[in-house]
């Protein structure tokens, strides 16, 4: 089969940073919930959006090229073109998990269906002429309360819709990607082809020990690995070396797992029929791992003191998924709850990804961690949420008292 010819059209820096981002980002989501649920189609979505990175990269490149005219302007351009390097890394690591499927790689179903039961899952439908939701806005259709699942990405042709948001309309031979539990899929799809769902039917052999730990490593790998391209990109926004050094930190975590996994794999090896079975796993280790190392490369720039063009800053602001700082004031009613009494994600969409308590990091803060005055808080979710996020960790506002 002969290479595809890629075409150069002007594009700028901005707007290339920002889709590869988005992209990357949801290829791992793509790409892990393909992997869980053996769905062929996700898969074929991930290599497919792998060769759109392809591009991207390719003029992203031209770009750097025609915008560097001064040896500054080529160190500022060095920095854009590592960033771009990692989120091309991410999106080759996502393909490699989703090979996994295509391949037919090893992974034992005993295993998959743990991991159902520990994560969210990914669903994938077309819109039918007769779907209820062609024509209908996601404000009309209200697809998290009706089914709880909600989009995470549309695919119209050949163009993406990230993010969706309520004023998006759905059109009939739209390819939806919808985020959720189980039990929400079936109505997903109905909803979405209007013929009746019928899930396939699975059967396996138990065969494998220690079984929890397993999931707990590979559920703990991705959690992690998907941390520190968050934290990453949070050091670049704010030229934060500390959290800089605790992407590093990550990387080395995961190192660490991804021996455990492998060590668990040799373990069980022995007393499994055919060892083809646990294949994959070894794979899912080594494209988890290479997440976190492309997650370092980004957080590598901000730790060299590298002058980054201000393009990379505005890319992350402006994609999809913002990243925003905040301290909490010793004013701020949030003061001293748990989040499971606030329900941050549910009230605002932001989820918080990490703490920094005075020297002192907490990572993925559970609904039992409390809020301190002072706490800085890092966090991730859409602009809309970002609004709420600081509206609910606002001092009141009390009136001046009349004389």
């Amino acid at each position: 089969m002969s290479p595809k010819v890629i075409k150069y059209i002007p594009r700028n820096l901005k707007d290339l940073l920002i889709e590869m981002k988005n992209t990357s980002e949801l290829m791992v989501d793509l790409a892990y919930s393909a992997m869980v649920y053996d769905d062929e189609d996700i898969a074929e979505e991930v290599l497919n959006l792998e060769e759109k990175m392809d591009t991207l990269d390719y003029h992203m490149k031209i770009a750097a090229m025609l915008s560097a005219r001064r040896v500054e302007e080529a160190e500022e351009m060095s920095g854009v073109l590592q960033v771009a390097r990692a989120s091309g890394n991410i999106s080759s690591a996502a393909g490699d998990i989703a090979k996994i499927v295509l391949l037919e790689m090893g992974i034992p179903m005993e295993l998959k269906l743990a991991l159902r039961e520990a994560e969210e899952t990914i669903a994938r439908a077309t819109i039918s002429e007769d779907s209820p939701l062609a024509g209908r806005t996601l404000e009309d259709i209200e697809l998290d309360t009706e089914t709880g699942m909600w989009l995470i990405a549309i695919r119209r042709q050949d163009e993406w819709i990230y993010d969706p948001n309520h004023a998006t309309r759905v059109r009939e031979d739209d390819v939806l990607f919808a985020r959720g539990h189980d039990e929400g899929v079936p109505i997903f799809m109905e909803l979405a082809t209007n013929r009746k769902y019928l899930p396939r039917e699975v059967q396996h052999e138990r065969f494998l020990i220690d079984l929890e730990r397993a999931v707990d490593i590979i559920v703990e790998m991705k959690n992690m690995s998907e941390l520190s391209v968050g934290l990453a990109y949070s050091a670049l926004l704010f030229d934060n070396k500390d959290i800089a050094l605790e992407v590093k930190a990550l990387e080395g975590e995961l190192d660490a797992m991804k021996n455990d996994l492998q060590h668990w794999v040799l373990e069980t090896a022995k007393h499994v029929p055919d060892v083809n079975q646990l294949r994959g796993l070894l794979h899912l280790a080594h494209a988890t791992e290479s997440i976190s190392d492309a997650a370092y490369t980004i957080a590598d720039t901000v730790l060299r003191g590298i002058e980054l063009h201000p393009v990379v800053t505005l890319a992350i602001r402006q994609s999809d998924e913002v990243i925003t700082k905040l301290v909490v004031q010793s004013c701020s009613p949030i003061v001293g709850k748990t989040f499971g009494q606030l329900k941050v994600e549910t009230e605002t969409g932001m989820y918080v990804m990490a703490i920094k308590r005075g020297d002192k990091w907490v990572y993925r803060p559970n609904k039992r961690t409390v809020i301190q005055s002072g706490d800085l808080l890092i966090t991730r979710g859409s602009r809309t949420g970002e609004d709420a996020l600081f509206e609910m960790c606002a001092c009141p506002f009390e009136n001046e008292k009349m004389s």
